[in-house]
């Protein structure tokens, strides 16, 4: 049976309809670390610790997207909540149709100053041929990424979660099949290049079902470009971009103070968990944005007993969840480590301690991506901003340069527990005090 936005949710239902895009955000992680694994122990340490040097100065840019993801599918499932099904196909054409533009003048800009951006980055000697290599071949492809992202969120809106899946299954497939092929014969080149290729399969598929479904709640097609609808898509979605900005800019801060304790091997282990970390965060995410479309639809409808609903099962699930995934994350250390660097016994066991201590922010974390997801939802894009800037940059920034101090290599890797500690705060209250406002 179709499930639809408008529906009441049980346990059952809700996890039968976020399951897709946990799926899908879990799948996306494993193909990142598909990756990362070929790229490790076919093409070498140095090209691997490359790409992890210039990869956050590329994600600067996917800030857009999931501004434009978030903030656009909660005004999109608003405005259907309300009824006004046409004004969400404008809407909905329009914001991707910026995204086009937005993606070709990036991909243009990326690729004439990507060796000065290496640079920049920190890149040594012996990085930067690598980088440039990398970017050059990424950077053309720029917009099909920017895509495939926003066509997530805009499939769930379209209650076609499961559509979203394949999306991802279809990438993440190609991707995998293609490093097989191409990174022994081609190194660090058949790497992007499978890389690339995935971004556009993962973008084609949801966009023939928008263009040419019949059945389809958004259509593709003419617009009237609205800029109220685009300020309100980008203020509203402006939590998610300051998200990735700050991460962007936090991985960079890593690696720059990695770079002057340890050396190449420390962006190495921080690759390593980055790469690890977005499958397990993977499912905070994907719940939440599978669950905000229908938070939206029934915050525009006016539907509170659904909200509060959705709201006690939400937190119930995840808090769950965060210790189940705490635990699998510290038996499984070892075994994650050596998948990437078990052809060097030092990395391996600088790895498996780095990730233990990261990974305690598994079950503080969860509440500060659904607090920010679900304000986000409520169109409330100043409160999901505050809480995404303080988790990101702010407390994060803070405990990178002053931990260290303290606690030396160790201080690095619980940085981040103690950045989600000091946010679980500020979201706790927010919360809280907003309760009686959007009635949930």
């Amino acid at each position: 049976m179709k499930i639809q936005l408008s529906d009441h949710f049980n346990y059952k239902k809700l996890i039968r309809f976020t399951l897709p895009s946990i799926a899908s955000m879990i799948f996306v992680s494993i193909y990142g670390v598909v990756d990362g694994i070929f790229v490790s122990n076919f093409v070498g340490k140095t090209p691997f610790a490359a790409i992890n040097l210039i990869y956050p100065a590329m994600m600067l840019v996917m800030a857009f997207a999931f501004m434009i993801s978030s903030g656009g599918s909660a005004l999109i499932s608003k405005t259907m909540g309300e009824g006004k099904y046409g004004k969400a196909n404008s809407i909905f054409s329009m914001l991707i149709y910026v995204s086009i533009a937005f993606g070709i003048v990036i991909s243009v800009v990326g690729f004439i100053f990507i060796e000065e951006i290496s640079l920049l980055m920190g890149a040594d000697e012996a990085m930067l041929p690598h980088c440039v290599t990398y970017g050059r071949i990424l950077l053309p492809s720029f917009v099909f990424l920017l895509l495939q992202c926003e066509l997530q969120g805009f499939l769930i809106a379209a209650e076609k979660p499961n559509l979203a899946l394949i999306m991802t299954v279809g990438a993440g497939c190609t991707n995998i099949i293609l490093d097989a092929i191409l990174v022994i014969p081609f190194g660090l080149k058949g790497a992007a290049v499978a890389t690339a290729m995935s971004q556009v399969v993962g973008t084609l598929i949801p966009l023939f079902y928008f263009i040419f479904s019949k059945k389809a709640i958004l259509r593709l097609g003419g617009f009237h470009f609205d800029k109220k609808a685009l300020w309100l898509t980008c203020s509203n979605g402006a939590s998610e971009m300051m998200t990735n900005l700050s991460m962007s800019l936090v991985n960079i801060l890593y690696n720059y103070q990695l770079m002057q304790m340890i050396g190449e091997d420390g962006v190495t282990v921080y690759g390593i968990i980055m790469y690890i970390n977005f499958i397990f965060i993977g499912v905070f995410v994907g719940f939440c944005s599978g669950s905000a479309p229908i938070i939206s639809f029934h915050y525009g409808a006016e539907n509170h007993s659904e909200l509060k609903n959705l709201f006690k099962k939400s937190l119930i699930l995840m808090s769950v969840t965060s210790v189940v995934l705490t635990l699998l994350a510290e038996l499984s250390a070892g075994v994650l480590s050596g998948i990437f660097v078990s052809y060097d016994d030092a990395l391996m066991a600088l790895t498996k301690r780095a990730f233990m201590l990261y990974s305690v922010s598994f079950v503080i974390m969860w509440i500060n991506i659904f607090g920010s997801a679900f304000f986000t939802a409520l169109n409330n894009g100043l409160i999901s901003a505050v809480i995404s800037f303080l988790r990101t940059l702010v407390f994060q920034i803070a405990a990178i340069y002053l931990l260290p101090l303290v606690l030396g290599i160790d201080g690095i890797w619980l940085a981040i527990v103690a950045a989600e500690l000091g946010c679980c705060v500020v979201t706790v209250i927010f919360l809280m005090t907003q309760r009686k406002k959007y009635n949930y």
